[in-house]
């Protein structure tokens, strides 16, 4: 991976967790391009002195812009750390997010313990290696229903 672009994204019974995961990882980060939603960017910022580039709060469009950023190929790397337990009025957005990392391969982690892996993985420095990125000509090049008749 050449640049490394993550977006962190928290849902407040979880931003706390997320705050001290940082904390943890803040010498991996000095050398990451970081994204987040709204307050969860700004406590990241404040909790390790590193400029995080700040979308809208996650129910006000956030979750929605770092979607759009994914798949313009701007974001390389998720890190979400979504609350299980308690069911949210922007549902909806959140699994487009969760779906558009998938669409388009970006490595994606939604608990401690798997940003703990991904943020170790050795293949952070190796400068060779490129994500896969779905190859999706025959999808957008397709007869729509309409076309077909």
């Amino acid at each position: 991976m050449k640049q490394i672009n993550v977006a962190m994204v928290a849902h407040d019974n979880k931003k706390a967790e997320m705050i001290e995961w940082v904390k943890t990882h803040q010498d991996k980060f000095k050398t990451f391009n970081l994204f987040g939603t709204g307050t969860t960017g700004r406590l990241i910022e404040e909790a390790i002195g590193q400029k995080v580039h700040r979308y809208l709060s996650g129910p006000l469009g956030g979750d929605q812009q770092i979607g759009a950023a994914i798949s313009q190929g701007e974001i390389n790397m998720l890190i979400f750390f979504w609350d299980p337990l308690e069911s949210l009025p922007h549902d909806p957005d959140i699994k487009a997010l969760l779906r558009l990392a998938a669409v388009w391969n970006i490595p994606l982690a939604c608990t401690v313990s798997s940003a703990d892996l991904m943020i170790h993985s050795t293949l952070l420095q190796d400068t060779s290696y490129e994500i896969k990125q779905p190859d999706y000509s025959q999808y957008t090049s397709r007869k729509t229903p309409a076309e077909q008749s």
